[in-house]
């Protein structure tokens, strides 16, 4: 899983599954780019976390609602590092309730940062993607099998990326860059505890009755961006306990 002289960027990188798969990466030799919207202290841990393992570390502030900001981490990261080997699409918002409670402003937000934001990047990247790069996104099991109602808005933004991850797939194969999608099931994260009110109810709807870890997405992520996966583009891999069995 050798990733000695590569360069990641992960957005969303200061906590969760985010945090996790900048951490691996940098386990595996990667020096690691990260962005952070609100919380610039835990952003600031993981990047000495990172160091602390040998690696080089960049934190950067970015929205990905805002349009700017998707280009502006790429653009830093190449500026800091010199390259950029790995993109991991990971920033994302939830969305939950019924289809005639979200406000317009709320329905664009979402899919700001959870569709356009993973484009911009892309688009961004692909300039700077050399043949061996990795482009990444971390989507969610409810594209696969939405379990209730109230799923309608973050499942349109979540489905959306295997369309972008098969396309990119084809448009980017023949500068030997791959693209591909890691699913997560319920995962442990401030966001989703497993011991939150629904954690019971979510678990049991997987087929191994539990929780996945952020460390359990993060392999998945490894696996993807290492040589060893040079011939896996365009493909889901859903981590998600057999949520979708």
């Amino acid at each position: 899983m050798s990733l000695d002289g590569k360069v990641a960027l992960v957005t969303g990188g200061s906590r969760g599954i985010g945090a996790a798969v900048a951490l691996r990466l940098a386990a595996d030799g990667a020096d690691v780019a990260l962005t952070y919207r609100d919380n610039a202290t835990a952003a600031t841990e993981v990047a000495e976390r990172i160091k602390a393992a040998g690696r080089r570390a960049l934190v950067i502030r970015a929205d990905g609602a805002d349009a700017a900001d998707c280009a502006k981490a790429v653009e830093e990261t190449v500026a800091e590092f010199g390259r950029l080997d790995v993109l991991v699409n990971n920033a994302g918002v939830g969305a939950v309730g019924p289809i005639g409670d979200f406000a317009l402003e709320d329905i664009d937000r979402v899919l700001a940062v959870n569709v356009r934001a993973p484009y911009l990047a892309a688009r961004a990247a692909a300039a700077h993607l050399g043949h061996g790069g990795r482009l990444i996104t971390i989507g969610s099991c409810v594209a696969d099998r939405v379990p209730g109602p109230g799923m309608s808005l973050y499942a349109l933004s979540k489905t959306a990326m295997i369309g972008l991850t098969k396309a990119l797939a084809r448009e980017l194969g023949a500068n030997g860059v791959t693209v591909n999608l890691v699913q997560p099931g319920p995962t442990d994260t401030a966001m989703n505890p497993a011991d939150g009110p629904y954690a019971a109810e979510q678990a049991s709807l997987t087929a191994v009755g539990r929780y996945g870890t952020p460390d359990e997405i993060a392999s998945a992520v490894s696996f993807l961006a290492a040589e060893s996966s040079r011939y896996v583009t365009g493909t889901t891999l859903s981590v998600d306990g057999g949520h979708a069995a």
